[in-house]
């Protein structure tokens, strides 16, 4: 089987959100004192390989109900259409996706251990995120929710505590701040497959709301998460060089001006779908920049 097949499947471009969380986590540890490479290794390939699973496993189950024979593929939502097309077996993808839960649920085993068993909730939320997304948590509108916690607040907290031994006030208010543009990420995302999840049997906040509604909450939620980033600041909880972050204020504006704009239009909606993504991966990252700033 050719890998850049298998690339599509695993949805090789959405894991680069992966790839700035445990940085960001690792990065608050490092500034208040704390860093071990093996860890930070470990829950990095930990929470790719998760993401991985998430990813394959949606992917079988949206083939499964047909939804990804109804929807429309777009850069940012709409299925990979791999297994649509026959290019990989369904049974293939199921056991990818299994076989990096597993994988992933190790290393999490072993730093029940080597840190905590503190770290248990995270790492129970975290498989409820994985192998119930599809079949259970997107068709009782929890898809939005436990998309923040699996890949936005729960990682960071989660990298936090496999450096430190212990959760912290700082972690924990840096963390509500992905967790929010993650889910927006889902939220937006899912305005192009409205008609598509709700004939599958989803049920998320913009088929309860429509898409007028859904486009105000999504812009409300995305300005709260910069008023909390500059609340934390005001208070001394998050170190001033996290202003940092705010360099991503402008396409976080156009994504809310233009969803609000578009929320029916497809087409026009795009520009906004990339705006999102650019505010979800570009943030975190700018928000451990932030924190190193904060040490020199």
């Amino acid at each position: 089987m050719k890998l850049g097949v298998w690339l599509r499947e695993i949805r090789a471009n959405f894991l680069l959100l992966s790839a700035v969380l445990v940085p960001l986590g690792t990065s608050i540890a490092v500034y208040e004192g704390f860093f071990n490479f093996l860890h930070f290794v470990l829950a990095f390939v930990g929470l790719v390989i998760l993401h991985i699973s998430v990813n394959v496993l949606n992917e079988y189950y949206d083939y499964k109900s047909g939804l990804d024979f109804n929807t429309i593929a777009t850069p940012f939502s709409g299925g990979s259409k791999v297994l649509v097309m026959g290019l990989i077996k369904p049974e293939s993808a199921y056991r990818l996706g299994v076989v990096c839960l597993a994988f992933g649920t190790a290393i999490g085993i072993y730093f029940l251990y080597a840190v905590g068993w503190l770290l248990l909730p995270i790492l129970i939320l975290g498989f409820i995120a994985v192998y119930f997304y599809t079949t259970k948590l997107a068709r009782a509108m929890l898809g939005e929710v436990f998309a923040g916690l699996g890949l936005g607040a729960l990682p960071i907290l989660g990298a936090y505590f496999v450096q430190t031994g212990f959760y912290s006030t700082l972690a924990l208010a840096t963390s509500l701040i992905p967790g929010i543009l993650t889910h927006n990420l889902l939220l937006l995302n899912e305005f192009p497959d409205v008609e598509a999840d709700a004939k599958a049997g989803r049920r998320n906040f913009v088929i309860a709301l429509g898409r007028r509604k859904a486009a105000k909450l999504y812009s409300a939620l995305t300005l709260f998460a910069y008023a909390w980033l500059a609340f934390t600041m005001v208070v001394r909880i998050v170190p001033v060089t996290c202003l940092v972050a705010f360099l991503t204020l402008p396409h976080a504006l156009k994504a809310v001006k233009t969803a609000l704009a578009h929320h029916d239009d497809l087409q026009g909606l795009m520009p906004a779908l990339a705006s999102n993504v650019i505010v979800t991966l570009a943030t975190p990252a700018l928000l451990a920049l932030g924190f190193m700033l904060a040490l020199v």
